[in-house]
């Protein structure tokens, strides 16, 4: 049982690793991650642009101006976590993990989403998402 969680135990201790680094070193203050490339070649925002920002405000219970900053990583929190879930309970049960994630259709609504997402916000109208 321990091996079978192994994979699942990983990947949920990397990410509160990562969590609570982000939590730890504010990304507000400046030097202290990189630049976005595609926003200091652009000068527009990417669909991560204020992930950082977005993971710290989360950490310290800020979901408002999480949401202010990037509403597309709040909404994905749930959804991998879920997924996490989900992928923990198969593995405990020593059976494949069973996902439609591997469907073309999927993968392609998903950055169909991620590139109007990533367009909107960049337009005047959607300068509310571009925080």
């Amino acid at each position: 049982m321990i091996r079978r969680l192994a994979a699942p135990g990983g990947v949920l201790a990397l990410a509160a690793a990562v969590v609570a680094f982000v939590a730890a070193v504010d990304p507000n203050t400046g030097g202290t991650y990189p630049t976005c490339p595609f926003l200091a070649l652009t000068g527009h925002q990417c669909p991560g642009c204020g992930a950082l920002r977005t993971l710290h405000a989360l950490a310290h219970g800020r979901v408002g101006e999480a949401v202010a900053l990037n509403v597309l990583v709040v909404a994905m929190v749930p959804l991998l976590a879920f997924f996490w879930a989900r992928w923990t309970a198969a593995r405990a049960r020593g059976r494949p993990a069973r996902t439609r994630a591997g469907d073309p259709r999927l993968i392609w609504a998903l950055l169909a989403g991620v590139t109007v997402f990533w367009v909107v916000r960049n337009l005047p109208f959607g300068a509310f998402l571009a925080a």
